[in-house]
């Protein structure tokens, strides 16, 4: 599977969640995530000063989105999976390239992007999460960001309007 970032002795951590940047870096995102203890960018992230941005403010963990083909961001995994708190969290950047049943599979949120959606929804006891777009505005999306609570084994996600 994919490489695993570990932080499993955590009881609580809040990870900010972005995703659809297409190489704008906004300080309003960067505010919003702002105490964040890792920050995950589902993809479409359009270059490597996203990444190095968001890197000032926590660890990054990032996955390679369909518009990803810059030389460094193009080399992105497809997948990752991250490990809180005794929480698995699957990120992707297109979510119907799921090709794993996730509440099987023993994932507690699955983090996608790529629909400009922001989206927070359980099935099977499962979380997906659509943090939407902090890119340029598109379709008349609101831009957004959002934040994972995972404290005590409970999680909790909320979407964040960024002015645009």
């Amino acid at each position: 599977m994919e490489m695993q970032k570990d932080l499993q002795d955590i009881d609580h951590c809040l990870i900010g969640i972005i995703s659809d940047t297409h190489g704008l870096s906004r300080l309003e995102a960067a505010r919003a995530l702002k105490g964040s203890d890792m920050i995950i960018h589902a993809g479409d992230v359009g270059s490597q000063d996203v990444l190095d941005n968001l890197r000032r403010v926590a660890p990054v963990v990032a996955v390679r989105g369909n518009t990803d083909t810059d030389h460094l961001i193009g080399e992105l995994p497809e997948t990752e999976v991250v490990e809180i708190g005794g929480k698995l969290l699957y990120v992707l950047h297109e979510l119907n390239r799921l090709a794993l049943e996730p509440a099987t599979a023993g994932f507690s949120v699955i983090i996608h992007g790529h629909s400009h959606h922001p989206s927070i929804e359980e099935k099977d006891k499962v979380l997906f999460l659509n943090p939407g777009s902090a890119g340029p505005r598109r379709f008349g999306l609101p831009v957004s960001v959002a934040i994972l609570s995972i404290k005590n084994g409970s999680l909790d996600a909320e979407i964040i309007g960024l002015k645009a």
